[in-house]
């Protein structure tokens, strides 16, 4: 029976060729883009979920209380000290594992030089987390001067060669034997890495013991069965029993959260990635609801072709649940035709969908699960496309099929129209999000920066260039390729270091855990990046010998601050006076879409990671960067040039803004594909329904204009009322999507207008050839029957 209901299906897909070409495609298309987005949520939620302890892995926060404007911050960042006080005072704690994210090295074996990113970690790091061993054991990092590399970097440096206890010469300075080889990891884990050496160096004396210094990730293993909400409460306070200046406690962030769950607002976990993952979920499930839709519009428009066979199917015996599993074994049939060809897509498009989401994904053909997986959704998707059809054709009453009295009857209201206005109301949702997220992005970009971003040039401090900086920049300077030149603790473009336990004047003392952004540089500052100088100096060491303990401010600091007269005025940082020597105007470092913080720039000659550079804007860049990348390596000869432009750094900022945009304005484009398919579908259907009508109308001298302007008119009623059921809910979503944004725009009336003209002309320009179509038809053929 089951080979026959095949057979009978697969003769009526070949008979009504067109229809059963626009459903696989519609179908097809749908399948694919839910496909894409399964796979991109399934790596997402996998993430840091391979490690063999995952369930008791937990990274160590920090929440500060409540400053004077009642905020809290929480970041992820902590003290040295923290890891050895966990291990040795709380049995619940199994193991600790410090790391410092992630540090440039130069390796050196024989005639190789190779620049190598990679990570500082407690040795214990290796048995925590779960990256299998190729060579070595997991106390390869026992020894503070062993590495272990990754599995392709260790071939890039040996090659072919084995190379267990080999001596690797890092930075220059320092001799490393390799203890271990692991493989690469993974992309869904925030661990990437070349190379894992032993952190023990790096703390030092100086940092073991200092409680302030926020500059470690520390991560612990729990014990099983560990009671965390009870281990926090006990953990809180540490920091503050150590040093009570420091105003802020710890609590346990567990890894399954880490990836997808690491938004805090005030203290409190709001969400992160999660919603983006929800997001696309959601488009998923719209946008193959949207291909059902179609199918079950492009079959009920064959409906009265159909009702004769069905009618003829009940006179000589078959029952309503036969012909049932007939309709669905024809749905399930073009689903599986449809979803060999979503496949196909898939591998198609991959490559540009792993442009368009950052990430790279694997489909493993080879794992059973995957097809069980893919036999389910094709089934599901089957009897989901085909359950509105074939109830409804299964209904028809044979007597009146037969005897020719059966018709669709025109409805204000029915299925089909209900159906097609979803489809348009999601596409419209989605062409206003589009819109609103390019404005915020055009919005943000255009703000001021604070400083000329044009021929800035960064450079890491690397290998000599701290102690050859004055000859360095003098070369710059007097060969033409630089106007000026500025060592700084960061680059401008990251605002990576933060503080607190600022005095100052008749500060109010509610105000002693103000967050400050900390910011160094050796000099020339303001010249250099074209800062504005509301009042005062830049820091200058070669004039002013003593501007190590000189610091200048924002605008943000002098406003929260309250300081009339800010210049020559002092402030306390423990037991360090520091002297306000000037203020600039603000400049965004963090990001363009929030407030700018209150931040404090210090005079220091040996704190600093990044040296900044102005090319002369009169000469080529071209010729400027060769000239440059010469001197570096007069003065740095072991280290390559690594430079960056600064405008590309900051253009960085927007990459997930315009991730999203591009995400939604792909997605806004399939929906409108595959609703207009179902549009199609639904033209087809009111050509057939109302055939005679036209045929009519035409005889009594109906022009070809009207009778297209009568079918079509029905249509754009049905996407207006789409854009009033869209345009609210569009509002909402984008305007809970802003509140993200301190920076925003305000959404216009004219986003909802041009959403609604477009989706008004797409529909037109749909109908129109089954308009034409129906308009231009022979009328004698439609109505000679009567």
């Amino acid at each position: 029976m089951i080979k026959n209901y095949f057979k009978i299906a697969w003769r009526n897909l070949w008979k009504n060729k067109v229809f059963s070409f626009i459903n696989i495609v519609g179908l097809a298309t749908g399948m694919c883009g839910a496909i894409l987005i399964f796979t991109w949520v399934q790596n997402e939620l996998s993430f840091d979920r391979f490690h063999k302890n995952a369930d008791n892995l937990y990274k160590v926060w920090n929440r500060s209380y409540k400053d004077a404007t009642g905020n809290i911050y929480t970041w992820d960042v902590s003290s040295a000290p923290i890891a050895t006080e966990l291990k040795q005072k709380y049995p619940e704690v199994k193991a600790v594992a410090r790391v410092y994210w992630p540090t440039d090295r130069l390796f050196n074996y024989k005639d190789k030089s190779i620049m190598g990113n990679g990570l500082d970690v407690d040795p214990e790091f290796l048995s925590m987390f779960s990256f299998p061993m190729i060579n070595g054991s997991k106390q390869a990092l026992n020894d503070p001067k062993s590495i272990v590399l990754t599995q392709t970097f260790a071939k890039r440096i040996f090659g072919s060669d084995d190379p267990t206890d080999k001596i690797l010469r890092i930075n220059d300075n320092g001799n490393y034997k390799v203890a271990g080889v692991v493989k690469d990891p993974p992309v869904n884990t925030q661990f990437q890495f070349d190379y894992l050496v032993s952190i023990v160096p790096l703390v030092g004396t100086s940092e073991a013991n200092n409680w302030s210094n926020s500059s470690f990730n520390t991560y612990v293993q729990l014990q099983p069965g560990t009671n965390v909400n009870a281990l926090d409460k006990k953990i809180k306070g540490m920091i503050t029993q150590h040093d009570p200046n420091l105003k802020f406690g710890i609590f346990l962030h567990p890894s399954t959260k880490w990836h997808l769950n690491s938004r805090f607002e005030n203290g409190v976990a709001v969400g992160g990635a999660i919603e983006t993952v929800r997001l696309l979920l959601g488009i998923a499930v719209l946008i193959l609801l949207i291909a059902c839709i179609n199918f079950m519009n492009l079959t009920t428009a064959q409906s009265e072709k159909r009702g004769k066979e069905v009618g003829v199917r009940k006179v000589i015996g078959a029952g309503r649940l036969s012909i049932i599993k007939q309709f669905l074994t024809e749905s399930i049939l073009i689903t599986a035709i449809a979803g060999v060809i979503a496949i196909a897509l898939v591998q198609l498009v991959l490559p540009y969908f792993q442009e368009l989401t950052g990430v790279k994904m694997f489909i493993n053909y080879t794992d059973p699960y995957l097809w069980l997986a893919g036999c389910a959704f094709v089934l599901l998707t089957g009897l989901l496309a085909g359950s509105y059809p074939a109830f409804y054709l299964s209904s028809f009453r044979p007597v009146n099929v037969l005897k020719g009295l059966f018709k669709t009857k025109a409805q204000v209201i029915n299925p089909r129209k209900f159906l097609v206005v979803t489809q348009f109301t999601v596409a419209i949702v989605l062409i206003i999000a589009t819109i609103v997220i390019y404005q915020q992005i055009n919005y943000v970009q255009s703000r001021d920066t604070g400083y000329v971003r044009n021929n800035l040039i960064e450079h890491p401090v690397t290998g000599t260039i701290g102690k050859n900086f004055e000859a360095l920049k003098n070369d710059l300077i007097n060969s033409g390729t630089a106007v000026a030149v500025s060592k700084t603790s960061m680059p401008v473009t990251l605002d990576a270091s933060n503080g607190t336990g600022f005095n100052w004047g008749d500060m109010d003392p509610a105000h002693k855990n103000l967050n400050f952004t900390r910011f160094g540089t050796t000099g020339d500052f303001v010249k250099t990046f074209g800062f504005k100088l509301i009042a005062g100096r830049d820091i200058d060491f070669n004039k002013y010998p003593s501007d190590s303990s000189a610091v200048m401010m924002n605008e943000a600091a002098l406003k929260v601050m309250g300081l009339k007269d800010p210049i020559g005025q002092t402030i306390l940082s423990g037991t360090n006076k520091l002297t306000i020597v000037g203020v600039i105007k603000d400049f965004i470092i963090g990001s363009p879409s929030q407030d700018i913080n209150p931040m404090l720039v210090f005079g220091n000659k040996y704190w600093s990671n990044s040296l900044t550079f102005r090319l002369d804007a009169h000469k080529p860049v071209s010729a400027s960067l060769k000239q440059a990348e010469a001197i570096f390596k007069k003065y740095n000869p072991a280290y390559p040039f690594q430079y960056h432009f600064v405008d590309q750094a900051y253009a960085q900022k927007f990459k997930n803004e315009q991730r999203t945009g591009k995400i939604a304005f792909t997605f806004s484009c399939l929906t409108i594909i595959i609703s207009c398919l179902g549009l199609f579908g639904l033209a087809a259907y009111m050509a057939e329904s109302r055939a005679k009508e036209i045929g009519i109308r035409k005889v009594l001298g109906a022009g070809v204009a009207n009778l297209m302007q009568l079918l079509t008119r029905d249509f754009v009623a049905l996407v207006l009322v789409s854009v009033v059921i869209a345009a609210p809910i569009g509002w909402w979503f984008m305007n809970k999507w802003l509140q993200d944004f301190n920076y925003r725009i305000h959404i216009s009336w004219t986003i909802f207008l041009y959403s609604g003209l477009a989706a008004v002309v797409i529909s037109v320009v749909t109908v129109s050839y089954q308009a034409a179509k129906a308009a231009l038809a022979n009328p004698i053929k439609s109505i000679k029957t009567e």
